[in-house]
């Protein structure tokens, strides 16, 4: 039929997103500890780099963006880099986690500026393009909706495992160094990071071409852009989205290993919430229907993540383990839904930006979506690494009751207020089912 995907496509599509996982995951949730207790970098170093790293992103992500736009292949726009930048983002991962204590501070943090930078050029090569190939592989909505759940569902059990396995692997595989143990994990996950892309870029298909003769200078692409209301909101979104989520998982070791008193229990803490993360994401379909409106939906789920998490504020794992475990279990269910939704809205506004102004420029929407998610987590992780810096943050030692509070406001209370402003924002997201079908015949009668 018209727009239908097969299974093993909206499997393989799934699997891109596990590959991404297992890269800019374990990056978000562990290198940030990893530079200040293993690497010895200082947490204000990481900080500045976190910040200025983003105006490297501002020049990289519209570059790149553009430049899948005007890549044309055998193999289409998008996938070629798949099957090119993944093996080389790999490597950069493995070089990412390679630590040098023993180097002088101006060394460590040279090598952490110039590793880090490369890695976040090669995963953008990598996800941006495997973004924007959902909604070149289908223009029908529906479709679009199962291709996100399956990204979102396998996405989910990545994180999950990862949550799991990372930090008993370290230990394991580093015999107790953690030095050797995070290199260790990051050759296994950059391999895992590769195969999966490469398996995506086998069984996925571009069936949507851009429209012939259109031009694609700076000025107006973003003139397109700025005229496409369901897209800024979207932007929005995702500018929110990496500002709250990877500021509190950059925070969650931390809080898990001071605050509660045991790294283990972040493997306790992902083990409870990885079975309502894939239902969570496995719904999403479902309260599409009910709303008819993926902004809507968006919105009640961030809503429900956000009371969610304020309630973990008020209960510890150690002393109230089930309502401690029953919040983390239904913030995540709410949280993978949102996932979902929110990479769902994208694919839709680049239909209605080609409606409202003639110009079709997937890539290049993608690249500021990426940088807005980069931008909320470089501010996110950056600020946290501020305050805790400023408070008195010792490395692998004691930690004064200023940091400690900073450490579970940035668990729960705070990221739980913040996804309740992101609710509010995504109620004024207007592009329905309804309206996007009407669209498409339009564009198809054009």
């Amino acid at each position: 039929m018209p727009g239908k995907i097969s299974l093993i496509s909206k499997f393989a599509y799934g699997m891109g997103d596990v590959g991404c996982n297992f890269s800019w995951m374990f990056v978000g949730n562990f290198l940030m500890i990893f530079y200040t207790d293993v690497f010895g970098i200082s947490m204000g170093a990481v900080a500045t780099l976190m910040l200025l790293s983003r105006f490297w992103d501002a020049i990289n992500d519209p570059v790149i963006g553009s430049l899948t736009d005007k890549t044309h292949s055998r193999w289409g726009r998008f996938r070629p880099w798949l099957l090119f930048g993944a093996p080389i983002t790999a490597l950069l991962l493995v070089l990412t986690f390679w630590a040098h204590p023993d180097w002088s501070q101006t060394a460590k943090v040279v090598y952490m500026a110039i590793t880090y930078c490369l890695l976040v050029l090669g995963y953008t090569c990598v996800n941006l393009p495997y973004g924007t190939l959902c909604g070149a592989m289908t223009q029908d909505i529906d479709e679009r909706a199962q291709l996100n759940t399956s990204r979102s569902v396998s996405a989910m059990i990545a994180i999950g495992v990862i949550n799991i396995i990372t930090v008993p692997l370290i230990g394991w595989l580093g015999n107790d160094n953690p030095k050797q143990g995070y290199l260790s994990v990051a050759v296994i996950y950059g391999l895992i990071f590769a195969a999966c892309h490469l398996f995506c870029f086998r069984k996925t298909r571009e069936v949507v071409t851009i429209p012939p003769q259109q031009k694609l200078d700076l000025r107006t692409q973003l003139k397109a852009i700025v005229q496409n209301r369901p897209y800024l909101l979207a932007l929005l979104g995702q500018l929110l989205f990496g500002f709250i989520l990877y500021g509190r998982n950059a925070d969650m070791l931390y809080y898990f290993t001071y605050v509660e008193g045991s790294a283990n229990l972040f493997s306790f803490y992902s083990m409870a919430i990885i079975v309502p993360s894939i239902i969570g994401a496995a719904c999403f379909p479902q309260v599409f229907r009910w709303t008819g409106n993926k902004g809507w939906a968006a919105s009640l789920f961030s809503l429900f993540t956000g009371m969610t998490l304020i309630m973990l504020y008020f209960f510890s794992p150690k002393e109230d383990p089930v309502c401690f475990y029953l919040f983390a279990a239904l913030s995540q269910f709410f949280f993978s839904g949102f996932n979902t939704a929110i990479y769902a809205i994208i694919p839709d506004c680049v239909e209605y930006g080609e409606w409202k102004t003639g110009l079709r420029n997937d890539g290049f929407q993608y690249a500021f979506v990426s940088l807005g998610n980069k931008i909320g987590m470089a501010l996110g992780t950056s600020l946290l690494a501020l305050a805790l810096g400023n408070a008195g943050y010792v490395s692998n030692g004691e930690q004064n009751p200023e940091v400690l509070a900073i450490m579970r406001h940035a668990f729960s209370t705070i990221p739980g207020v913040l996804w309740i402003v992101t609710a509010f924002c995504l109620l004024f997201y207007r592009l329905n089912k309804e309206t996007y079908n009407r669209i498409i015949n339009e564009l198809k009668n054009r």
